[in-house]
This record gives structure tokens, sequence and C-alpha cells, in this order.
């Protein structure tokens, strides 16, 4: 399959040939911006050129560097829906916040030190939340007491946690997260059981947070969390405190299992695959044409042995030696890029023997030939310009096999894991069961990324083939 995809549709020399020899690169030029299917390619590159452009100037480098390390996403949901969901439907799913301001407050007597930091949140949703997590680092000697509770819409206080900071004689940087899955919280809802009219054995911290005392069905309104420290050293503070409240949707694209925002693996994928696709067709394309090109106009033995090599390469399955090389020698993206170089550049270089042959019949050929100049000058001179239409047109046609190639490679698992690419992406969804879990955020973004790109060179490839070729333009 791969082999019909990569190694380039063969078109008709003949009437390429004639038409190459009349046609410049201005009057090309002019039947491209004729065409509107050129034209709908080329705008469509230009919007991912500029995505790629977004991509590597506003997200940092660090966050494409940490693709796979999950501490970078801790403060994410996991498989959070896209946020723009909630525009379609008729209950509101609870979007993902990270409360980062809080409203400090600092009380001190001859004693003892009160440190209060305070978060806000108008919850609005039909649903609960998923978890909660108070990431915090606080500067202080002894062993302050930390205390965290929340006060409800309806005016209940319900103490969530009193634990002690680990116990230092000098001054000290204590850095923590405290989930709501944590035993002592849930023991401490369960103490104040009395508040509530209904059982809630079995609902998480969340669920008995944010529910009615009624009912377990969510209760809207204006929440206060507290997070008090107190200590007797009045240089005790809290220098970094976040509150994250877990929600279902979050970001434009959502988030996977392990809570990494699917936009920025969508951006960066971006740039990946045009430098993959641009790269193996140009590198292929060109030693294809010199390869050929070569070979038809020194003709004879060189001619014979070069195609036969060429024969040899062209027969051999190209999915089953790149799934074998990757797996023996390096799945390196480079790597990958040099492997599909490889496989890539024999059927070009049959269409540009079967030119070279018949342009170097030309008379102006053989007047250089009896001038007495070099053959790589009249190669490089006299033969190759005539082919440039041609070859331009295999760089645009050839793009859309690269890129998907990768993503073939990388959805079997057997990519680069420390890029970002469209098929990468897939590869986890496919290996966390999205598919079967319903997390469609997940897997049809980077299919379709992958489509539209693919796209856009198809566009372009064929509206240059049609100039160049007076039978497909009819």
């Amino acid at each position: 399959m791969l082999k019909n995809e990569y190694k380039h549709v063969v078109l008709d020399p003949k009437v390429k040939i004639k038409k190459m020899s009349g046609t410049t690169p201005q009057e090309i030029k002019q039947e491209f911006l004729k065409s509107k299917m050129g034209i709908a390619g080329i705008i469509i590159l230009v919007i991912l050129i500029a995505t790629s452009m977004i991509a590597i100037i506003t997200i940092p480098v660090e966050t494409f560097q940490e693709w796979n390390n999950p501490m970078n996403w801790i403060s994410n949901p996991k498989v959070a829906i896209p946020i723009w969901v909630n525009i379609f439907m008729t209950e509101k799913i609870p979007e993902h916040k990270i409360l980062e301001n809080p409203n400090i407050e600092r009380v001190s007597n001859e004693e003892i030190t009160l440190t209060s930091h305070q978060f806000g949140l108008n919850f609005d949703y039909d649903d609960f939340p998923n978890d909660f997590i108070y990431e915090f680092s606080s500067e202080y000697s002894g062993s302050p007491l930390l205390q965290m509770s929340v006060i409800r819409p309806d005016g209940i206080k319900l103490d969530l946690l009193s634990t002690p900071l680990p116990y230092s004689n000098t001054k000290t940087t204590h850095s923590e997260r405290i989930f709501s899955t944590d035993d002592a919280i849930k023991k401490n809802l369960f103490l104040q059981s009395e508040k509530f009219e209904f059982v809630f054995d079995r609902l998480s911290a969340e669920d008995i947070i944010f529910s009615k005392i009624q009912t377990n069905e969510p209760l809207k309104g204006n929440y206060i969390f507290s997070v008090d420290l107190y200590g007797i050293d009045s240089k005790n503070q809290i220098p970094e405190s976040k509150l994250v409240i877990g929600g279902k949707t979050f970001g434009v694209m959502g988030t996977d299992e392990l809570r990494r925002d699917l936009a920025i693996g969508l951006l960066w994928g971006t740039p990946l695959a045009l430098f993959i696709g641009l790269v193996v067709s140009i590198g292929s394309v060109v030693m294809g044409l010199l390869y050929g090109v070569y070979a038809g106009y020194k003709g004879k033995r060189t001619d014979e042995t070069m195609m036969r090599f060429n024969d040899v390469l062209y027969a051999l399955p190209a999915l089953p030696f790149l799934i074998i090389l990757s797996v023996t020698i390096s799945n390196s993206i480079f790597v990958m890029v040099g492997f599909l170089m490889i496989f890539g550049w024999v059927g070009i270089a049959k269409v540009s023997r079967s030119m070279s042959l018949q342009i170097k019949t030309r008379g102006y050929v053989d007047a250089a030939s009896m001038m007495g100049q070099k053959d790589s000058k009249i190669i490089l001179k006299h033969i190759v310009p005539q082919l440039l239409p041609y070859t331009f047109a295999s760089i645009a046609i050839s793009v859309p096999a690269a890129i998907t190639t990768e993503a073939g490679l990388s959805f079997l698992g057997l990519g680069d894991p420390s890029f970002p690419t469209w098929g990468q992406i897939l590869h986890d969804a496919n290996t966390f069961g999205a598919a079967a879990r319903g997390l469609w955020w997940w897997i049809m973004p980077p299919g379709i990324m992958i489509a539209i790109t693919g796209l856009a060179f198809v566009f372009i490839g064929n509206a240059l083939d049609a100039i160049i070729n007076p039978k497909l333009k009819r």
C-alpha cells in the first residue's frame, strides 16, 4: 500500500516535454493563478505555515520538550472535552478552573501569626467537578499548622484539612500538593455528615462539597476556599498558592489520558508535519531527478546498471523495511526522514530518466556536447532546467505521502515518542482505547489535520500537473 502511495504517480513524459519546452516560469505562474484548486491549496498552505509560526513563537520550548512528562500537566484535567462543547449542551459541563490569584490576609499578635489565602469560585454547572488540587509552597520555621476549609453558597462551612507542616528549626521552603482524594479530607467530611440529609459514604469529596443539603445534586453559587497557615514566626508566608478545580471541559481541543493539552500537541504537530513532508519530498525528488537524468543521458551500460539497481529498490516492500529499520536501528524522527528519502526517490528516477532520453536528442544538447562541455554541465544547464516544472509538481504531490507514512509508523508505535506528531497523538489515543471510550476529540483533530495538510499539497500538485500536462488540463 505504501509503495502505491509514496513512490509517485508516473505521468506521461512525452506530453510534458512538448509543453515544457515552450512554457516559461512566468507563464506557469499566470496559469497557476487561474486555477481555483491551486489557489485553494496555497491558502491552506499559508494557514498551515502561519500556524507553525504561531506555535514556534508563542508556545514555550519547555512545553514541547516536556510533552511526555506527566508532572508537567498535573494541573490539567484528565480526558476533558473541549470547552466549546458547552455551547451546544442543554446541561452545562463543569469547566476546569485554575485559580492563581487568591485574596491574601495576614493577622499577627504577640504569639501567633495567621496567613490566609482565599479563592473565590462561581460554580454554575449541572454536574460535579472531577476533583480539586491545592498546590502551594511555604516559607517557615518550626512546625506551622495548615488548615483548609470552604464556605458554600448556602453559608455552610466545611473543614477540609488540618495538618502540621514538617518541622524545621531553621527557615525552610516546603512545597506540596493536596488532592481531594486524600483520606484525611474524606474523613473530615464524614465527621460533618450531620449537616447533610443524605448518606454520602461512597461519594467523592468534591461531590459532597458541591452538593445540596437535601439531595446529591450540584449546588450552584459562589464558593470560598480558605487556606490558613498558623505559626509563631511572623515571617511565615505562602509565596506560591494555586487552587485547581478539576472540571470536565478544558481548552480548545481538550486533554488526553495523561492530562496533556491536545491543542498544544496539534499546534506543535503542524511544523513537524511540514518539516517531514517537505524535507522528504524535496530530498527524494532531487535525488531521483539527478539519478534518472544522469542514467538517461549516459545511456548504454551506465544506464542499464543504474536502472537495474533502481528496479531492485523499487521492488522492495517499503513498509516492512521501514518497520524493521525503525526497530533495529533507531526510531528517531531524523533517521525516519532519511529512511523515507531512501525509499521515495526510485519512482522519480524512472520518470526523469525517460524524459532525459528525449531531451538529450535535442539539437542544443548535441551542440553543447560537440563544443566540449562536461557531462555535468550539460545535465545541470540544459536538461535539468527543462524538468523543473515536473519537479515542482512532483514535490507537491510527494508531500502527503511522506506525512501519512510517518503518521502510519507513529501509529504503529514505531515513531519518535519525544515529538508530538499527529501520528504519535493517534498512537496514544489507540493505546488508551479512545475510540472505544468515545473520546472523539482525541482522534478526529489529528486525523483532520493530516487530511487538510495532504489536501493542500494535492491541490497545488494537481494544479501544476494540469499546467505542464495538456491532457490533464483538457
